[in-house]
Order: structure tokens, then sequence, then C-alpha cells
């Protein structure tokens, strides 16, 4: 009897390490194709799955294990599945712990650092069985603590976190939690319900078969909880940015658009209580009234080599790869879906050193749509958040970028900018930071 018993053991013990192996491979497929998620966040998830598989690899040589085996591939799956939801941007760190600063004693993990909705946020993601997430712990055991206790250290590593501080704090428990548990979150800790705002919980990881994806494991989230706990951060009275008179010139072209929906947009908010923001730093402007993206593109094609060389010397070329960009995907397109909603700002700064570049390098007709788009932009007093400053100024971490990203930051607005060097640095920080890209384009003397 013990024979045979041990032989189901290992018979069911097969069956589940294949289907783990297979959900493996297919998690692995799916962080590849998160075309968002940078290569470090990439291979951070991906040594992860591996080192699954080569869990899973021991113990299938194993002669005598037994069926119960603790796996971790259903939260590496939650994780990826937050990652994918259309809200989530500027993920800057996944699975890693951060720790009190001058301290080495407290340290707390989290899953994901990024921006949500365009606030800097924590993700603390649980696949665990409800019945195995204990409120309070085991006193007698330090190392098994309850969820009250890593909430409250979570809470104290974020409160005194500075470059990485989060506006606040989502628990994703994927398969819910107990009745008691979950009263006493409610009650201590007041979270908001934010299972409204993700998506897709019916849920399936793919797997590319022959140059098709082939669903090969669906999971369900219909049970799971989404809970956000805040950080104190102060709130921003974005009502209280100025007004723009709107424009009495008759604009037309897209560029007329633009400045159209950026004055609807400023004008526009009929009182509602949270009125979005993008910050324009100076590529955005000097993109939106360069004569590449009104209507010069031709113009510029048609100029004899000898010609551009003297005009933009060593930048010919760039030039005119933004010339056959322009062709193929027009950027005030681009720049209208950015802006869509929101009232359009820039700071002291970039409104200083937009004035200036456009008086050295801009032609007339870049002058003209310069004074246009500089009357309907609100310009703001350089006001960086605190997180971004604390950030050290580097060559790369350049004192007036932060100034610049510094203050959407600050108003907890998107940057729209060109400029993904030092978005890219920024993220090197492990600092989550919410900005749209755009496409360059130079000013060209029209």
């Amino acid at each position: 009897m013990d024979a045979d018993r041990e032989c189901e053991n290992l018979a069911t013990l097969d069956t589940i390490i294949k289907e783990t192996q297979k959900r493996c491979e297919a998690v692995m497929d799916t962080i590849e194709s998160l075309a968002n998620l940078s290569l470090s966040c990439k291979r951070t998830l991906t040594r992860l799955v591996q080192s699954e598989l080569a869990f899973l690899s021991r113990l299938s040589s194993t002669t005598k294990s037994e069926p119960s085996v603790c796996l971790n591939i259903g939260h590496i799956e939650s994780v990826v599945h937050i990652l994918q939801q259309p809200n989530i941007s500027g993920v800057s760190r996944v699975c890693k712990t951060i720790g009190l600063q001058n301290t080495t004693s407290k340290h707390a993990h989290v899953d994901i650092v990024c921006t949500f909705e365009g606030n800097p946020v924590w993700f603390i993601v649980s696949d665990r069985n409800p019945k195995y997430i204990s409120w309070y712990g085991q006193q007698e055991s330090p190392r098994n603590k309850g969820l009250r206790d890593r909430i409250q250290l979570l809470l104290e590593v974020a409160h005194n976190s500075v470059a990485l501080k989060p506006f606040s704090i989502i628990f994703f428990f994927s398969n819910g939690l107990d009745r008691f548990t979950l009263d006493k979150f409610l009650t201590e800790f007041e979270p908001v319900d934010l299972k409204s705002k993700f998506s897709n919980f019916d849920f399936s990881f793919s797997k590319e078969l022959e140059g098709e994806w082939i669903d090969i494991l669906a999971r369900s989230y219909q049970q799971a909880l989404v809970l956000e706990i805040k950080v104190n951060c102060p709130q921003m009275d974005k009502n209280q940015l100025p007004f723009i008179k709107p424009s009495n010139t008759n604009l037309t072209g897209s560029f007329g658009d633009l400045i159209s929906q950026i004055t609807s947009s400023n004008n526009g908010n009929d009182g509602k209580t949270d009125v979005g923001i993008i910050n324009f730093d100076t590529t955005a402007l000097v993109a939106t009234v360069s004569g590449i993206s009104n209507g010069g593109t031709q113009k510029l094609l048609d100029t004899p080599d000898g010609e551009l060389k003297a005009r933009f010397k060593g930048n010919t070329e760039f030039v005119i790869n933004q010339v056959l960009s322009e062709i193929e995907n027009p950027i005030h397109v681009d720049i209208l879906k950015a802006i869509s909603g929101r009232k359009c700002v820039m700071c002291e700064s970039v409104c200083a050193e937009f004035k200036e570049l456009v008086l050295m390098c801009g032609g007339v007709n870049e002058k003209l749509r310069a004074e246009q788009l500089i009357k309907v932009v609100v310009v703001v007093p350089d006001c960086p958040s605190g997180r971004m400053m604390s950030l050290p100024t580097t060559r790369k971490l350049g004192l007036k970028n932060k100034i610049v990203f510094g203050t959407g930051d600050y108003w907890r607005a998107p940057t729209l900018t060109a400029n993904m060097g030092f978005v890219r640095a920024v993220s090197q920080t492990g600092m989550s930071l919410f900005t749209f890209e755009h496409r360059p384009r130079a000013l060209t003397g029209d």
C-alpha cells in the first residue's frame, strides 16, 4: 500500500512539474513581449522564472518528493499581469528590496515601482491562498510576520524614502483575503478599493508557436482584491493654474488645430475637481513650431545637398531623418493625442530656453509660431519635486533637466519629451517618472 501511494504521489508530482514548466515558459514569452519594460526589469523577472525552472528540475530528480510543493510561479504571473495594465507606466524596479535610509536593519520587499494614473506608486503582490495570510502572524517567530506588520513596515519605509517615495502603496491579492483579515485591513488602514480601475480579470498567458500566439494558460483574477493606502503626499490643487485668454488669430493647418486644442483644454475644465496636466519640455515646444512639422518637408527634400550641409553642418542626416519620419507620421497628430483633455504647462526655465533657441535658430515663420505657442501654454514657476531634487546631479542627471522634469513631477503630470536619455538615467536610479515620448524635430530656419 505504501509503495502504491508513493507511486501515485510521484505521478501527481510529475504532472505538477510539467504544468508548472509550461507556465514558466509562457510567462517568459510574455515578459519578452512587454515593450515598455526596461531590459533591467526584464532580466530581473527572467532570473526569477529561471530560478523556478531550476527548482523544478531539481524536484523532478528527487525520488521521494510529495506533491505539496511550494511554487512561486503564481506570484510572477500576477506581477506580469499588473505590468500589462494600460494605466501602468514608468516601471523602474520589479521585485526589489527598498531599505530605510542610513540603516540596514529595516527594509521592505516591493514588487513593482512605477507610475499609476500619473502618481508614483509601489505595488505589493500576493498570490497566496487566503487561509495562509495571517493578520497578526506568529509572535514567537520574528521571521513569520503577519500582514499587519508588513503593511506598517512598508509605510515606514515609504514615509522615510525620498527619491522613491510613493504617492500610495497598492496591494494586489490575486486570490483575495479571508473575511477576518479583510475586515482588519479595512478598519485599521482604510484603503481605497481600486479593482474597478483594473482590466482583464480573465487572463491568459500565451506562447509563440510556429509564428502564431497560442493561449496555453488561462487564469482568472475575478477574486482579486486591489487595495490602495495613501502615503500622506500633499494634494496638488490643479485648478489653481491660471486660465489663458483664447487666441484671436485664425490659424490654419495642424498647428492651428494644436493651438485651438491647447486653448480649449486650458480653459475648459468645466468645474472638474481633478484637471489633467501635461508638462512641455523644450524639445516638445521646438517640435511643435519646427518647419519640419509645419509643411516644410518637401521644401527640405528639394534643397540641394550642398545647401543642406552648409545650413545644418553635421546635423544634416539627423534633419533628413526627421523629415522622413514626419512624412510617415506627422508629429502634430501625436501631440494632439497626448494633450487631449489636459492643461498644457511649461516651467519658467523651459520658457526662457525656448525663447533663446528660437531667437538664435528659428526662421521667420518658426518665430511667429513660437509667439503663438507661448501665448497659450501656461507658464508655471520652477518647482521641482523633492524626490527629483534628491537625486545626485551628474552629467546624465543635469540640474536643468531635474528642474524641468521635477516640475512636471511636482504637479504629478507627464512631461512631453524627446529627451529619453534623461528618462533612462532617472529610471536607473530606481525612481519612476511619468513621461510621454515624442519624436524629435529640429528648428530649420524656416
